[in-house]
């Protein structure tokens, strides 16, 4: 690919030019080394300077005056001087390109500006871009009529993208652009067609972060695209030759939201496409200033085969002239960087294309692309560079480079685990260690903006998937027995691989999570990271909408945070120094994660109540939270902090918590136990339709089988008494004696980044951002399951089959269902791979114990219920069924919910009628819920053995009969019910229930005007329902008549 190796940034010319031009032959940089002199410790100064400058041996006279640097830069001069007069020559043929003045200086490359229709906004100079309007097109300032000819587009969105070429004769309106004219030509992935006035199928589908390569080939009239450096095939034949001046500018078309980076050359390209020049020509610089990286490169060489080889002290210093190797090396390394950074000056537009090509593939090479990595020599290759003013520009570029590199790498099979994103994840935290450069990174303007893109993963299309799984495997399948065990293999690869990832983000937050920005007055380490957070989240809130906001964050962005948040909060931080300032870590064990601590619990009403614009527009159970400062004011509540005891909202005798003798699922000593003798089966397929059972319990972290601490609870202040007017008997089980509310403590200490805050921010990442994965893995799986029955009913058909002609046909046709169940099985491993994992599982099992309590406790209190965001309700209903539904499963459906969650089910009973919802919607959520789970004998032996189901459920269900909410009720009492009266028998009674027949009935008997307001609009439901069925068939009768007539 043409990112391996030394091209790991995809660079179509910097330091590999140098590599694949003069040293093409030499293999590594320790090949080079030992094939020039076999021991370099016994050499003298003038053979090392030989090789580190790459000259003939012997080309030094000894030498009878010191080393310095002057002495180091009039080699270079006097050695390179014909290199750098020939720079000229070296430049490539501007023969067919006319690029126009754009007021942004002599052949730089640029949209121009009267070109463009529409509103296209630059988000990141020189050429990110997105388009705010609903249709927005535009063309460069350069053409070409004659050579062959490349830009480049890296996709920040994958949605509708029209790119390629135009004449100044196609014209660009609200609703034409690229590829609408007969000159016009575009490729779009999302629709995968290709346009010309018309559009044809091509190419594939495009991801975020893809690298679209725009090719034209004028000496043969075509026009082509790659993807990520493969080609999609030649998309236009004999496109109109056009004289001189009068070319073929670069073009694109964004749909409204739709944001692409644009490289006309100046920076390297990815995925360079041979024969193909850019638009835009490097500096003339650049040759140069490659050499002098190179010579570095050879210098750092030596110093490390040195340390490598483990060569003693003396001998590695023992050089002729008696000069420390140390000595030799800081003289020759700050000659060398004297002349580049002279170099740099001379034409300071040449840095950008420098910092993301040769530097970033000089740090690459010393630092190693795979583990194990050269810490010391990047760390010296650093040291060296910062000794230098100008080394600050450089090192900005290099990390934009950095975080460009993670947004476009791929994940490659045969370079797992050190794929994807890993090596630029990696090389990034180590340098971003230094104070120096984590404070040039933080006062950057685009500081958010690389951080998101150090988040980014790119994910896969159904082609890359191909690629990542070429052998497909799932039970009962007639496919090679050999593929089974290179899908292990292949899933056990890719696991690790998204492991290492998912490693160097969480490195990466706690670099930022620690760091204290220069600023007075003097912040809290977690300040930038919480900052961070919120602005994306106030960024990404649009995204339910149909139209996505300007600068809205790709979803991986969420994914990466939320697993970075889920992680610390339930595996732990993992370093004690930022445990030791983090509030809610103070007078806990710091190894126990904080989803999984027992005993007393917490929670700051300010995230509730605080009126701050990053949550004021976000919906609350009880309304709006300008309608709630009205109806309900929180007066001084915003400045407490209410406190219960874990589980205490729960039946004593059925209680499971962190502190109880019986631990929940996430910390059960068994839970592991029964993993360790599946582990080694880390595929699981769901063959048929399955309700969504799960039939064993999978892995969990080790270090937590006795991860529960207690503690308790001081009564110091008295309960605040619920205000609503609803009844104790009706939303009030449990007793509160075991819940406080306390003032909040100074505001130095509530200022600290709080463990509780980050909780609040993991929900609301969940909802916008997992959420809508688990519904497409969701899909992928059912989809899966469908396409597997029918595939196995094909089978069936022709082996049953005697009809030659039916045989073909059900042959063509089983060709077509095996490849759909391929695609489905690819799509379902991948998203079994990167979303559940079980230490994720884990984590979001204890995330919903610890939210359905805290959502039990504030319901006592009607101020706070009131100002509960809704996404916590939606969140914790979605997480409950994803985990439910989970393949592999998370733990066995006879204790999923007893064993830790037996409050969701009080929760859902209580509050599925609950007058203090605003919102319907929500209240249906719990009803359907309710609906779900009763199906399953181990879901409805939880309901049963429930204390607020049996006192409350039967009389809410009669209530809740009514004009909205008949058809869910209705559905819950038939299956409460089935086998009984008039229920039929025949399909099963596998969810009624003689417990809760037996309450509905003495609900009834009890509460004689309850049941006849029931009565009265079950008859009036049936009347309408069955006048309504009249009036259809009646119409259904009519039209019959007028069509046989």
């Amino acid at each position: 690919m043409a990112e391996d190796g030394l091209r790991i940034g995809g660079l179509s010319s910097g330091l590999a030019v140098i590599l694949n031009g003069e040293d093409g032959t030499e293999n590594s940089s320790k090949t080079r080394l030992v094939s020039y002199c076999d021991d370099f410790c016994h050499q003298s100064v003038e053979r090392t300077l030989e090789y580190v400058f790459g000259l003939p041996n012997k080309s030094i006279c000894p030498l009878n005056i010191p080393v310095d640097s002057n002495f180091i830069r009039s080699i270079i001069k006097n050695e390179f001087s014909n290199f750098h007069v020939n720079l000229g020559s070296l430049i490539r043929n501007m023969n067919g390109l006319c690029i126009y003045d754009n007021g942004c200086g002599p052949n730089v490359v640029v949209l121009e500006d009267i070109s463009i229709c529409g509103d296209i906004r630059i988000i990141k100079p020189p050429l990110l871009v997105e388009s705010i309007a609903r249709f927005s097109s535009a063309r460069a300032n350069a053409c070409v009529w004659k050579g062959k000819w490349m830009y480049e587009v890296i996709l920040e969105t994958s949605g509708i993208q029209q790119l390629g070429w135009v004449t100044l004769s196609c014209p660009f309106t609200d609703h034409k652009g690229v590829g609408d004219a007969e000159d016009s030509y575009a490729f779009d992935g999302r629709r995968e067609k290709k346009w010309n006035k018309e559009a044809e199928s091509y190419g594939q589908s495009w991801v975020v972060g893809d690298v679209i390569g725009c090719c034209i080939d004028l000496d043969c009239d075509q026009i082509s695209f790659y993807r990520n450096g493969i080609s999609l095939g030649v998309a236009f034949h004999e496109i109109r030759k056009i004289g001189p001046e009068c070319g073929y500018y670069p073009a694109i078309s964004l749909s409204q939201g739709e944001r692409c980076e644009l490289n006309f050359g100046s920076r390297p390209f990815k995925y360079p496409i041979e024969g193909y020049l850019p638009i835009q020509s490097p500096s003339s610089v650049t040759l140069f200033a490659t050499q002098l990286l190179r010579c570095l490169s050879r210098l750092l060489d030596m110093q490390s085969l040195g340390r490598d080889e483990h060569y003693s002290i003396e001998k590695l210093r023992r050089l002729k002239t008696l000069v420390s190797f140390e000595e030799l090396f800081d003289t020759v390394s700050h000659g060398i960087c004297e002349e580049f950074f002279h170099l740099l000056e001379t034409d300071a537009g040449s840095v950008e294309y420098i910092g993301w090509g040769p530097f970033l593939s000089l740090m690459m090479e010393v630092f190693r692309v795979q583990a194990p990595h050269d810490y010391s020599s990047l760390d010296k290759a650093v040291d060296v560079f910062l000794k230098f003013e100008g080394s600050h520009l450089l090192f900005e570029h290099l990390i934009n480079a950095l975080s460009c590199g993670c947004k476009t790498r791929s994940l490659v099979l045969t370079e797992c685990p050190f794929s994807g994103s890993y090596s630029y994840l990696a090389l990034a935290c180590h340098i971003l260690r230094r104070e120096e450069l984590m404070v040039l990174w933080w006062k950057s303007s685009d500081f958010e903006f690389l951080f998101e893109g150090f988040l980014s993963q790119k994910s896969p299309n159904k082609q890359d998937l191909e690629c990542l799984m070429p052998s497909v495997w799932w039970p009962g399948s007639c496919e090679d027995v050999s593929h089974e065990s290179g899908m292990i293999l292949t899933t056990t690869a890719l696991s690790k691989a998204i492991d290492k990832i998912e490693e160097k983000h969480r490195d990466l937050c706690r670099l930022v999570i620690q760091f204290i920005p220069p600023l007075t007055p003097p912040q809290l380490p977690g300040s930038v990271f919480r900052t961070f957070v919120q602005n994306l989240l106030l960024k990404k809130r649009g995204a339910d909408h149909n139209v996505l906001p300007p600068g809205v964050s790709s979803n991986s962005v969420l994914v990466s945070l939320f697993t970075v948040i889920l992680h610390f909060l339930s595996e732990g931080f993992g370093m004690r120094d930022i445990c030791g300032w983090l509030k809610s870590c103070e007078m806990v064990d710091l190894n126990i994660g904080f989803l999984h601590r027992g005993g007393q619990r917490s929670f700051p009403m300010y995230l509730f109540l605080k009126n701050d614009p990053h949550r004021t527009d976000i919906s609350r159970l009880g309304g709006s939270f300008s309608h709630l400062l009205n109806s309900n004011p929180s007066n001084s509540e915003e400045a407490e902090v209410i406190r219960w005891e874990e589980g205490c909202m729960d039946d004593e005798e059925t209680r499971v918590t962190h502190s109880t003798r019986q631990k929940p699922c996430c910390c059960s000593s068994s839970s592991y136990d029964d993993f360790t003798r599946i582990s080694k089966d880390p595929i699981r397929y769901t063959a048929k339709s399955s309700p969504g059972h799960c039939n064993h319990i999978p892995e969990r972290s080790a270090h937590v089988a006795a991860e529960c601490s207690a503690g308790s609870l001081t009564d110091e202040i008295v309960d605040k008494p619920s205000s609503s007017d609803q009844s104790e008997s009706e939303f009030s089980i449990r007793p509160v004696q075991h819940v406080v509310i306390v003032p909040r403590e100074n505001d130095v200490s509530s200022a600290m980044l709080q463990e509780e805050e980050l909780l609040d921010a993991l929900l609301l990442l969940y909802h916008i951002g997992l959420a809508p994965n688990f519904k497409q893995a969701s899909y992928y799986m059912s989809h899966q399951s469908q396409s597997i029955s029918v595939l196995d009913e094909t089978d069936k058909q022709i082996r049953e089959g005697t009809c030659s002609e039916q045989l073909k046909r059900l042959k063509e046709a089983r060709n077509c269902y095996r490849e759909e169940v391929i695609d489905s099985v690819r799509h379902c491993t991948w998203y079994r791979i990167s979303l559940f994992s079980q230490w994720k599982q884990r984590g979001m099992y204890a995330m919903c114990m610890w939210i359905v309590q805290l959502l039990l406790v504030l319901s006592k209190v009607d101020s706070l219920f009131f100002y509960i965001p809704e996404f916590y309700l939606e969140t914790l209903v979605d997480c409950f069924h994803v985990l439910r539904k989970s393949d592999p499963p998370f733990v066995a459906p006879a204790i999923f919910v007893k064993q830790g969650l037996a409050s969701f089910v009080t929760f859902v009973v209580v509050h599925f009628n609950d007058p203090r919802i605003s919102s319907a919607d929500l209240k249906d959520l719990l009803l359907q819920s309710i609906s779900v789970l009763i199906q399953y004998k181990e879901y409805l032996a939880a309901f049963e053995s429930n204390e607020a189901a049996i006192h409350i459920l039967p009389t809410a269900l009669i209530s809740a009969f009514d004009q909205r909410s008949w058809i869910p009720v209705t559905n819950i009492l038939l299956r409460l019910c089935r086998g009984s009266g008039f229920g039929s028998s025949k399909h099963g009674e596998s969810s009624s229930s003689v417990v809760f027949q037996r309450l509905l009935r003495e609900a009834c008997i009890n509460d004689k005007d309850l049941f006849s307001a029931f009565l009265n609009r079950l008859f009036n439901t049936l009347s309408w329902t069955m006048t309504e069925f009249s009036v259809s068939m009646r119409e259904m009768q009519e039209k019959f008549q007028v069509y046989i007539g």
